[in-house]
């Protein structure tokens, strides 16, 4: 870009995206006079989907607005708790977290995930046609136009991932009801209807099933049920309701 000079200042939260220069104070920031402020923040690195508003010489301004020479911007992050309006509030996640996706499921959240990587186009299209949010670590597929929705996962760890998007956006939260390997909806099972997916020892020391209704896979209390419950009070205790 070669025009006017603006000076830029980001909430701190919004620091991790932009170069060194960027991160104290206000920088410079060259336009090239004709891209709106939107493009120009997007430039420096900040997806807008973590952008809450844009605040110019003390007034805020739509993403459409075009920067002059002199103008003062305040970039300021989303603010938590997140509405996402238009839709009963459901995500998408990329090929990259699948502990994520799992653990969302386990709280009832509806949650599609590909296991597989489809391409940037492609999920931004299924966000659109779905109208899911979709979390992703990847700044360039969540500066994509199609998007219906997005939000960037601050974390790589699982634990902090799934408390910073459950801090965010507060899903209703309906525990053990939904398939960890599918998202479809379970229901309760008797032993004769999940018997092929039992084997000796299960067979004879259980008695209580669920099954999904869209794969048919079978769920009762095993071995990892105690490390899943914890899951489950943890972010029923500070996030319900």
């Amino acid at each position: 870009m070669n025009g006017p000079e603006i000076h830029v200042e980001f909430a701190p939260d919004l620091t991790l995206f932009v170069p060194t220069p960027l991160r104290r104070g206000a920088g410079a920031v060259t336009t090239d006079g004709v891209s709106s402020l939107g493009h120009v923040v997007e430039s420096t690195g900040v997806p807008l989907t973590e952008v809450g508003t844009l605040w110019v010489n003390g007034r805020e301004v739509p993403a459409s607005y075009v920067p002059e020479a002199g103008d003062r911007v305040q970039v300021r992050p989303v603010e938590r708790p997140q509405h996402v309006p238009g839709a009963p509030l459901r995500f998408l996640l990329d090929v990259h977290l699948g502990t994520l996706a799992r653990r969302l499921r386990l709280l009832g959240v509806d949650t599609a995930y590909e296991s597989t990587d489809i391409g940037d186009p492609a999920l931004a299209a299924r966000s659109a046609a779905e109208q899911r949010v979709m979390l992703s670590r990847d700044r360039g597929l969540l500066r994509r136009r199609e998007l219906w929705a997005g939000a960037y996962v601050y974390s790589t760890s699982p634990e902090a991932q799934l408390r910073d998007i459950l801090e965010r956006f507060r899903p209703p939260l309906h525990p053990w009801t939904r398939c960890t390997a599918c998202n479809g909806l379970l229901k309760a099972a008797t032993k004769e209807e999940v018997a092929d997916q039992l084997h000796g020892g299960t067979h004879r020391s259980y008695d209580v099933f669920a099954q999904c209704q869209t794969c048919g896979r079978a769920y009762w209390k095993g071995a990892h049920h105690e490390q899943l419950v914890a899951i489950v009070e943890r972010a029923l205790a500070e996030f319900a309701g």
